[in-house]
Order: C-alpha cells, then structure tokens, then sequence
C-alpha cells in the first residue's frame, strides 16, 4: 500500500500534497499553525505564499474562515498569533456536504429514507 500511496501523490494532487509541494515546502516553507482539523498552514520567508497541506481529503471548504482570510492575505497575522473575534450569533464553521451521503435533504426529499407525505401538492396525471 505504501508504493501505491507515493504513486497516487507524485501524479495527482487530489489524494494529499504532491511530491513536489512536500520538496517545496521542506526548503521554503515556515508552518504558521495548524487547525481544528489537523490542516497546517505555512508561508515562505518573505510572506509572498501562503498555502495549506490538508490533513486528508482535499476539500477547500474544510478551511475555517479565520484561515481562509489569512490565506488570502485578508488578515496580515494569522489566527494563532491574532484569533478573530467571534460574535455570539454565528455558528460554528462546516465543511460543505453538498454530494455527500451527510448532505442536507428536507422534508419530502426522494433522498430521505422515510419522505414526509406532503399536503399541499398533488401530482399531475394525464388522463
């Protein structure tokens, strides 16, 4: 399994970092920190790149918006040195779940196991 997991990294980028964004990192990068998930975040010397190796599967939306604002250079530190203020009203970041067995599905959805029969529609039948 191990040779086919540095196969699988050398040509895609989808199934963790590549090969070369490991070398990379290894010469240029500084880790800045790490979230909730295990993501590490890192910039280079000179803070003109910042980039994230995701613990896992490859999925943006895994990405806080504290992160995601440094990342972009949004916020000049990042959260460890400098945490956003959280207001009491928001809720705690998700990924997104779109496509996935755990996405939201309302009532009378054909993806629920038990669909909720619905009273105000009826189906048209030709008659």
């Amino acid at each position: 399994m191990g040779i086919m997991n540095t196969l699988l990294r050398a040509v895609t980028w989808w199934n963790g970092s590549t090969l070369g964004t490991q070398l990379f990192t290894w010469r240029k990068g500084t880790k800045v920190g790490e979230d909730e998930e295990g993501n590490i975040f890192y910039r280079n010397a000179d803070d003109t790149r910042r980039w994230v190796i995701f613990k896992g599967e490859v999925e943006a939306s895994r990405i806080s918006p504290d992160w995601h604002g440094w990342l972009h250079k949004t916020f000049k530190e990042p959260p460890t040195d400098r945490p956003l203020t959280h207001k009491p009203w928001e809720k705690p970041h998700h990924e997104n779940l779109t496509g996935t067995p755990l996405a939201y599905a309302p009532a009378g959805s054909i993806r629920r196991a038990q669909p909720v029969e619905r009273q105000d529609y009826e189906a048209w039948s030709p008659e």
